[in-house]
Parts: C-alpha cells; sequence; structure tokens
C-alpha cells in the first residue's frame, strides 16, 4: 500500500499544532462532506472525506502521531505487525445509518467534544415545507390573511417526541452514548470511541412504546395555517412562516414554512412594478370637446379630466393610486391610465353634417399644406 502523507492531506506543515490541524479538518471535511456532493460526484467526495478524517483521526491523538512521524502510515493500514490504529469503515457505516447527526459529531469524535452524550444525541432541525399559493390583486393592494391546509409531521404530544414514556439507562454503554472499543498492539493499547448501537447514542433504552405514535416520535396531523399577506407583495415572493415546517429530529427544532405568492391576472389592470396600468374608451366628442369621466380604481372609483383635444393612445397619470410599495408605509405607485377613442361605425345624416362643420378642413390636408406651401 502507498504511503500516505497526512500533513499534506490537511494542507498543513509537520510542525503543526491541534488547534492548526482542527482548522485545516474543520474546513476540509465541511467542504467535502458526502452530503454536500454533486450527484456525479458522491464517489469521490466520499473518497476524500475518508481521506481527511483518517489523516485527522492520527494527527489528532498524539501517540499515533508520535509512530505516524516514526513509522509512517503503513503501520495504521495492517503494517508494522498488522497495526489497526484506525478504521474509518466504522465513521462510513454510521454515516450512512444515520447514528451521526451532521458533522459536528464527527468532529466531536475525532477531538474530543468534552465527553458524555452530547455529540451522539445532537438533535437536528426539520426540514423546510413549500406551498404555493395564489391571490388577488386587491390582496395585493389591501394586505389580507389567508388560511390555508397542510397534512404534515409533527412531533407526538403523548411522548413529547420520544417514542415512550418511561427510559432506562442503556446497560450497552452505561449510559454515555458511546460505545469504546480497546485494541491491543505492538505498539500499545488504543482505543476508539463511537456512538453506542444499541441505543444510537441517546444513552437511554425506553421501557415501553408510545400507544399513539407507535414509538415513532411524529404523527401526522392535519393542520391549518393563517398567512399574512402583507401589502405590496410581488409575484414570486417567498413568505416564511418560522416554525411550521417538518418536525425536527432528537426533539431538534421544526423547520420553516415558505409560502410562494403567484398573483392572478385582474379582468382591469395590468401591474408594473407599483404602478398600475388600465385602457379606459373615450367618445370622439369628449376627446375634442373635453370632459371628466370616471374611471376604476382598486379602492373604488376616481375621477379623471380630459382635456379638449385629446389625442387616442394619451396616457394620463393619476398619482398615488397605485400599489403600495412593500414595507413602505403610505408610499404608493401611480395609476396610469391610456384613453383610446372609439369612433362610431354608423351615423346618422344628421351627425355626419355636424361633424362636417366641425372640420371643415381635413387635417392631413393642413399637414400637406403646411409641408409643401
Amino acid at each position: 500500500m502507498a504511503e500516505k502523507n497526512y500533513y499534506k492531506i490537511l494542507g498543513v506543515e509537520k510542525e503543526a499544532n491541534k488547534e492548526v490541524i482542527k482548522k485545516a479538518y474543520k474546513k476540509l471535511a465541511l467542504k467535502y462532506h458526502p452530503d454536500r456532493a454533486p450527484e456525479d460526484k458522491k464517489k469521490e467526495y466520499e473518497e476524500k472525506f475518508k481521506e481527511i478524517n483518517e489523516a485527522a483521526s492520527i494527527l489528532a491523538d498524539d501517540k499515533k502521531r508520535q509512530q505516524y512521524d516514526q513509522f509512517g502510515s503503513s503501520a495504521f493500514s495492517g503494517g508494522a505487525g498488522g497495526f489497526q490504529g484506525y478504521d474509518f469503515s466504522d465513521i462510513m457505516s454510521q454515516f450512512r445509518s444515520g447514528m451521526f447527526g451532521d458533522f459536528d459529531d464527527i468532529f466531536d469524535q475525532i477531538f474530543g467534544g468534552g465527553g458524555g452524550r452530547r455529540g451522539a444525541s445532537r438533535s437536528r432541525r426539520g426540514a423546510d415545507l413549500v406551498y404555493e399559493m395564489e391571490i388577488t390583486l386587491e390582496d395585493v393592494y389591501n394586505g389580507a390573511k389567508q388560511s390555508i391546509i397542510l397534512n404534515k409531521l409533527e412531533r407526538c404530544p403523548e411522548c413529547k417526541g420520544k417514542g415512550a414514556k418511561e427510559f432506562e439507562s442503556c446497560h450497552h454503554c452505561h449510559g454515555s452514548g458511546y460505545i469504546r472499543k480497546t485494541q491491543r498492539t505492538p505498539f500499545g493499547i488504543f482505543q476508539q470511541t463511537g456512538p453506542c448501537g444499541a441505543c444510537y447514542g441517546k444513552g437511554e433504552l425506553p421501557r415501553d412504546t408510545c400507544s399513539k405514535c407507535a414509538g415513532e416520535g411524529v404523527v401526522r396531523r392535519r393542520k391549518e395555517i393563517e398567512v399574512t399577506i402583507p401589502p405590496g407583495v410581488e409575484e414570486g415572493m417567498r413568505l416564511r412562516i418560522k416554525g411550521e415546517g417538518e418536525v425536527g429530529e432528537n426533539n431538534g427544532p421544526s423547520g420553516d414554512l415558505y409560502v410562494i405568492v403567484h398573483i392572478k391576472d385582474h379582468k382591469v389592470f395590468v401591474r408594473k412594478d407599483h404602478d398600475l396600468h388600465l385602457t379606459i374608451p373615450i367618445g370622439f366628442t369628449q376627446a375634442v370637446l373635453g370632459d371628466e369621466i370616471e374611471v376604476p380604481t382598486l379602492d373604488g372609483k376616481a375621477r379623471l379630466k380630459i382635456p379638449a383635444g385629446t389625442a387616442s393612445e394619451t396616457t394620463f397619470r393619476m398619482k398615488l393610486k397605485g400599489l403600495p410599495v412593500l414595507n413602505q408605509e403610505g408610499i404608493y405607485g401611480d395609476q396610469m391610465v391610456k384613453v383610446r377613442i372609439e369612433v362610431p361605425k354608423k351615423l346618422s345624416r344628421t351627425q355626419v353634417e355636424l361633424i362636417k362643420q366641425l372640420d371643415e378642413e381635413k387635417p392631413s390636408a393642413h399637414f400637406l399644406k403646411r409641408i409643401f406651401g
């Protein structure tokens, strides 16, 4: 087997102290943790993770480091009389089976985490949930409260998520949560510590089984949750409801619920940022003579003055009649009203004569005369 340079694997000098080794290990272990591996690099990350854990376990132990400096890595891989000072398969089997809560559990096992059951029984935060909701433009303008129904796992209320009501100290690990393995070698006696396989590092075993959750610690419940929609919310925005995600493991905190907001198309208004756009038809006479018309708004109606001689497709701005700006009280966008002149398709003889009297000279003829003389 090829000789391994554990210092090079961790990127530290041979004279590095334990604190430097810890920092180097933690940085690399976080980078190559199998949970963070892309789909096409899972095997590569697992091998790298194995390598840096092997290096750290040797260099973090003063006796093992002294033997490594003297005999090299062969002393830990069956050489030098078959000494087996490090068995990474234990860590990986525990990692795959979920016995390790997270990276910090492995870190505590290699470098020491204060003893006891702290690392093995580490709680884990629950997963976040996502819910998609449709709202109206009126909801955006006014804000709203809507109820949603979720069918999700929650901590069992009977056993408080423990799976049982009565427990006794684990006789396998004597309540510590760890099993210590002792191995005699030509170089001395070496010990390895790992989570207890009987109690999964909890240090206690159940005396009974909770009848409500069948020992699982969680129950599925139908829950109604009220969602507050703030005025000015935008399309695709994620509203966070803390603690309404999946229940955490080992009495860890629950995840969060994220509500993704989608806004329905409106039959009158088109939203552009905080402004509202709409098109209003007006009559030919209104455009020529001017008028005051009534236009819809999201909170009712408003009056808009049309000046005489208004051309079709002219846009008027109604200030502060748009949508509120999120989290900025009293700040609103505008309402942009485009007027479109509707030309009547049928006219009476009297109407035709009146229009002719209004425009003795056609605008096109006037335009040509102004250009060409």
